[in-house]
């Protein structure tokens, strides 16, 4: 590890994702290591020498202890080497990549390793004792997001609220459904995702993508989470295994574009912030303003209008609805080879995932300059990124 001082500015200059399995089917098999360990070996031997300062991996409801330690050591990367794991619900592969830029700006890390890894179909059943809701031995789903006192609603709940308070239809939000699972399947069959995915278990494509979810078909579908909402099956994310993986290095001036790799992008800036829990959804707009507020955004002039590449975790088309109405985004700008609800939602990896698919779209010879990753975050946090591609 650097000696502590102020570092260079953080850049990513490698962007990879394994396949994203939905819950049950391609890499039902799959632990967390077993889908992060291979993205770690690719990226440490890309290196060519390099020593990896630190691991830090996102995850959400993984077996326990530290997960990205055992798929550091699993990977081949030597016992020396530090990891961590973090946890910001489904924030948490961008809260790692912005923990990677923070200790890269510190000086206190000169190559980071970071991103997140999700095995829903692996992942261990939860209870404790005296949990409300059942008796003894019953499954709990999921960890409180709130404690007693305060709001709590399951996120597909607090989705279909959200819709409600802000008057959304199930027509537009099936509308933006459509539009996402085109997306998702056009991309698919012409490649567009080869080139970022790394094998897993003999798995290269992504499962979710289908073809023919038009609007009518969407419509028939009930609501699924409550009994008048308007989320279902078709305009949610699936639930789904997969790991994304970001290597961010330090550099006082713009690193060389390596051999088929992602033009490199710098980390410009970053905010989280808090909420209201009862309506997480809502709180992605408030952490991109945050973002572009900050000090290096604004010394650059940055404003929405600014930004050619927005990648947002489309959890519920309310959700996404939410942050085109609130931020004024261009629907051609945001998602445009489709999200979660076109490809699944590895929750602890879909925030890494959001950098792994604007490292590629903004890597093209008519690449945007600006790039935008965000997520609303279970609990009522918001998460967002700012990311510059520098050229020469």
């Amino acid at each position: 590890m650097t000696a502590a001082g102020p570092g260079g500015d953080p850049w990513i200059v490698r962007a990879r994702r394994t396949p994203i399995g939905t819950a049950g089917h391609a890499l039902a098999g799959c632990s967390t290591t077993d889908l992060a360990a291979p993205l770690l070996a690719d990226a440490a031997a890309a290196l060519d020498g390099r020593i990896v300062d630190e691991v830090v991996l996102g995850n959400c409801t993984g077996p326990g202890g530290n997960v990205a330690r055992v798929a550091a050591l699993a990977a081949g990367l030597p016992p020396g080497t530090p990891a961590v794991t973090v946890d910001r619900q489904c924030g948490s592969g961008l809260e790692a990549v912005l923990q990677a830029a923070a200790l890269i700006r510190a000086g206190d890390a000169d190559v980071v390793l970071a991103g997140g890894v999700e095995a829903a179909s692996t992942a261990p059943w939860r209870h404790w004792p005296g949990a409300p809701g059942g008796p003894p031995g019953e499954r709990y789903t999921r960890a409180p997001f709130a404690p007693p006192g305060h709001p709590d609603p399951d996120m597909g709940a607090a989705a279909d609220d959200l819709a409600r308070r802000r008057g959304y239809s199930r027509d537009r939000l099936d509308r933006y459904a459509e539009m996402s699972h085109a997306r998702a399947a056009a991309a698919q069959r012409g490649g567009v995702f080869a080139a970022e995915v790394v094998p897993v278990a003999g798995i290269a494509r992504d499962d979710r993508p289908r073809t023919g979810l038009t609007l009518s078909r969407l419509a028939r579908l009930p609501p699924a989470f409550t009994p008048d909402g308007t989320s279902t099956a078709g305009n949610s994310c699936g639930v789904s295994d997969g790991a994304a993986l970001l290597t961010v290095v330090d550099g006082h001036r713009p690193p060389e574009q390596l051999p088929g790799e992602p033009r490199p992008l710098r980390v410009v800036s970053a905010a989280a912030v808090g909420g209201d829990p009862a309506l997480p959804g809502a709180a992605l707009a408030p952490a991109v303003r945050a973002a572009l507020a900050h000090p290096r955004a604004r010394a650059r002039g940055l404003t929405t209008a600014s930004l050619g590449a927005v990648e947002i975790t489309e959890a519920f088309a309310a959700v996404a609805v939410a942050a085109l109405d609130d931020l004024d985004l261009d629907p051609e700008l945001v998602c445009r080879d489709g999200g979660a609800i076109g490809l699944g939602h590895p929750w602890g990896a879909s925030g890494a995932l959001l950098l792994v698919r604007l490292a590629h779209r903004m890597s093209g010879p008519a690449g945007a300059r600006w790039g935008l990753a965000a997520c609303a975050v279970g609990g009522g946090q918001g998460l967002a990124m700012v990311v510059e591609r520098v050229d020469g």
